[in-house]
């Protein structure tokens, strides 16, 4: 007779999956990964031919330019490391909100490492003390259970008021900082260029520069599209190659390597895992302290390629838009990448042009529609007993509310999006308040009207205890 045992299910993309000796397991989960980067890829396309409509009709060439696109990636890396550090820690069970922390730790331990050892050695050392912030955080989360909101505030307040001690401490009077700041730094890391496609040097000679010839046509959609391909791949330096090329490392490692699956294993079935011989609390420690290295490493970049200085409060809030990058994103470094361009892209509008950002009303407004006219078509479709996924059809007996909860949906964000388009034909400019506060008020606009398909790992932020039932 043959022994049968039930496989136990996870419920993210309800695959089987089962561990062995060299714990390959849930290899079926890297299947859903095509879709999704398909649907961003759709979802960008057509972003950017609304940016490009836009563009033509309030004339504002700011809107898309290659300056616009290059600075949108530039802030979009930090956020986008503070996300990946955040699906690496909630990808195995652990709610780290300590991201904005973490990333504290990052510019100071960068800032200290690039004056006393040279710029190289900044990123390194800010990698490493945003990993001590998440070591931390695991020590209080797995090993002594504290609850992993009150953890994360710790961390972020130990970030605030701990950098500004070893501040003291570090630079005395004459050192060239303070409390509140670091010496400069000096040096700077290497730009490149990409020969006969943005002007980039071969051998000595200075090639032709074909994606901002395209730009420069001002063709509708075309030159926009040159725009963005000489703002992504054009006078970019070495260590923003290398973090956005932890976009694919990181999808790789965790959906590719047993390694990578035993993290994810632990962030939704815990007690399977741990039957099965996943030790939880490795993976779990792994999973953090990577989590607060990416963030250590975001910081430092904020401090390498923006300012060459450390100052109090330069992280501004990023590892929280980081975290909601994350959300926005469902989990996963392509969809948290996307969600950083978006908001890299809000802040980059608002350090170049406020009358780009007075055009930005306009995309949004009609965004906004095209959002409501969704609602409205799932909807109908529920109402008519057919609807595309997700909207389910409604059962019998249903509340009204959940009759027509598309409905209200599509009303309240028609309403919003009327008012924003209001805005745009009856002004000229933006207040300098807003303009400010643009990147902050993208990232909740986007959560409130994120896709309801998102899905935390169903074991995030809940405790464990090795051979007990969760």
């Amino acid at each position: 007779m043959t022994d049968k045992t039930t496989t136990p299910q996870v419920p993210d993309d309800k695959p089987r999956f089962s561990l062995g000796g060299s714990q390959t397991f849930l290899s079926s989960w890297g299947e859903r990964q095509n879709p999704t980067v398909r649907r961003f890829i759709m979802f960008g396309f057509g972003a950017l031919f609304l940016l490009s409509v836009v563009r033509v009709v309030t004339d504002s060439p700011e809107l898309t330019s290659s300056g616009t696109f290059g600075s949108a990636l530039r802030l979009a890396v930090p956020i986008m490391l503070a996300g990946l550090g955040g699906i690496y820690a909630e990808r195995t069970g652990v709610v780290n909100i300590g991201l904005e922390g973490m990333m504290i730790l990052g510019t100071w331990f960068g800032a200290w490492g690039g004056f006393q050892y040279g710029i190289w050695w900044g990123a390194l050392i800010g990698l490493i003390g945003g990993a001590m912030g998440g070591l931390l955080h695991a020590v209080a989360t797995v090993t002594f259970n504290v609850d992993h909101i009150v953890s994360g505030v710790a961390i972020n307040l130990l970030g605030l008021g701990g950098m500004r001690y070893l501040s003291v401490i570090s630079y005395p009077p004459g050192s060239g900082g303070g409390a509140t700041q670091s010496p400069t730094i000096s040096g700077s890391i290497p730009k490149v260029d990409v020969p006969f496609l943005t002007g980039g040097e071969l051998f000595g000679w200075q090639t032709p520069d074909l994606f901002g010839w395209v730009e420069s046509q001002g063709w509708f959609l075309v030159s926009d599209i040159g725009g963005l391909l000489k703002g992504f791949f054009g006078d970019l330096s070495v260590l923003i190659i290398l973090c956005v090329a932890l976009v694919p490392l990181t999808w790789f490692f965790l959906w590719k390597t047993p390694l990578g699956l035993s993290i994810r294993s632990v962030g939704e079935k815990p007690v399977a895992s741990e039957s099965l011989g996943v030790n939880v609390y490795k993976m779990k420690y792994i999973g953090v302290v990577i989590s607060g290295a990416l963030a250590g490493l975001g910081g430092a970049v904020l401090v390498i390629e923006f300012a060459n200085i450390y100052r109090e409060g330069q992280a501004g809030g990023r590892g929280f838009i980081g975290l909601a990058a994350m959300i926005v994103g469902n989990w996963r470094p392509v969809g948290t990448f996307a969600a950083a361009l978006l908001f890299g892209f809000a802040d980059a509008l608002q350090l170049r042009s406020e009358a780009a950002i007075h055009a930005l009303l306009l995309f949004v407004a009609i965004a906004l529609f095209l959002v409501a006219a969704r609602a409205m078509s799932r909807q109908f479709g529920m109402l008519k007993g057919y609807a595309p996924a997700p909207a389910p059809v409604v059962p019998e007996g249903a509340p009204w509310t959940t009759r027509y909860r598309f409905l209200i949906q599509a009303v309240i964000v028609g309403a919003i999006g009327a008012t924003v388009l209001a805005w745009f034909l009856i002004s000229e400019t933006v207040p300098s308040e807003f303009v400010f506060f643009t990147p902050h008020i993208t990232t909740l606009v986007v959560m409130s009207i994120a896709s309801q398909r998102l899905r935390m790992p169903a074991a995030d932020g809940q405790p464990y205890r090795k051979g007990e039932a969760m």
